[in-house]
């Protein structure tokens, strides 16, 4: 089969369509035959050199793919041979073939074809966990979302309104913020020009929001601290703005605030499983009727994965470029 390697950690130019040997499923894992991929940061991240993949998972970028089952593994049950598939990788996407462990599967949801579905196991369980398994994200409460237009973005703008939520969102372009309108969002923050602090506060009567999905670290840590209600939670899932910032524990106290910083690729299998079935469980059901459904910016052939790359690292896209297998 053909992958994208990474010979040596660079730019986009790195990544290379290379011939690979076949994987083999082993206890417990399923081989599927890749339909399509998703750019994710943490892709980037792993092309620079910065974010190894966890022992044992293929070397390959790739967090997330759709495709069909091709092989069983041995000990495997509740899928068949030609199953259409979107699956939550440790890596391994950006190729034609990939084995996932089983408990990492779900079924395409109605309503969504088999190429978009690439788009959705990393966001939506990124999404779910974060917001609603850890924040406990409850109806009629307030979510500030970072980077609405994003992947994880426009999927947490979907989620929090089907369960009857405020949507506060920040981007930086009008454009993007038209979007996120589109998909629901209640309050829009153009965070070049305008105090996200100040417009949260503004937007629910002094209160804060109750949960703050943010994606920045360590540059937005203060303020997000401030533009928190009482009983407010924080869940950090990236550091496009640093990894190290002052906490001011005297605000989270007199706010009876919890932070949480969680990421999903590094989590143990059971961990992933759990997420999983959640998912299923709760999110599935939303795409019938098309409550919910992928953003998809674009596509390309996954060999031009380079270009999908630049597209991400500039911020010129909303919701998923995606990489189309061969």
């Amino acid at each position: 089969m053909h992958a994208i390697t990474i010979p040596e950690p660079g730019g986009p130019e790195s990544l290379v369509w290379a011939e690979v040997p076949d994987p083999q499923p082993g206890e417990g894992e399923v081989l599927v035959e890749v339909a399509a991929s998703a750019v994710n940061r943490a892709d980037i991240m792993q092309r620079q050199g910065f974010y190894d993949p966890p022992p044992g998972a293929s070397p390959y970028p790739g967090l997330e793919c759709s495709g069909r089952v091709a092989a069983l593994g041995p000990g495997v049950s509740g899928w068949a041979v030609g199953d259409e598939v979107c699956a939550l990788l440790s890596g391994g996407g950006y190729a034609e073939k990939v084995v996932v462990p089983a408990g990492q599967l779900l079924p395409v949801p109605q309503g969504v074809d088999l190429k978009g579905a690439a788009a959705l196991p990393e966001v939506v369980c990124t999404v779910w966990s974060n917001v609603f398994m850890v924040a406990h994200l409850r109806p009629g409460e307030t979510l500030l979302v970072h980077g609405g237009s994003s992947g994880i973005g426009t999927m947490a703008i979907q989620l929090a309104k089907a369960v009857g939520a405020k949507v506060v969102v920040t981007a930086g372009t009008k454009e993007k913020l038209e979007r996120c309108a589109e998909l629901g969002a209640d309050v829009l923050i153009n965070y070049r020009d305008q105090d996200f602090v100040a417009e949260v506060k503004d937007a629910t009567g002094g209160a804060g929001a109750d949960v703050i999905l943010d994606n920045m670290g360590a540059k937005y840590l203060d303020r997000n601290v401030q533009a928190l209600a009482v009983n407010g939670r924080l869940a950090i899932i990236g550091m496009q703005g640093g990894r190290k910032g002052e906490l001011n524990i005297g605000t989270l106290l007199a706010k009876r605030a919890a932070v949480s910083a969680t990421s999903l690729r590094a989590r143990p299998l059971e961990e992933k499983a759990a997420i999983v079935a959640a998912v299923r469980e709760h999110v599935w059901p939303l795409f019938v009727g098309g409550h919910v459904r992928p953003v998809v910016d674009r596509e390309m052939p996954m060999s031009e994965a380079a270009e999908g790359h630049r597209v991400v690292e500039e911020s010129g896209h909303i919701g998923k470029v995606l990489l189309i297998a061969p």
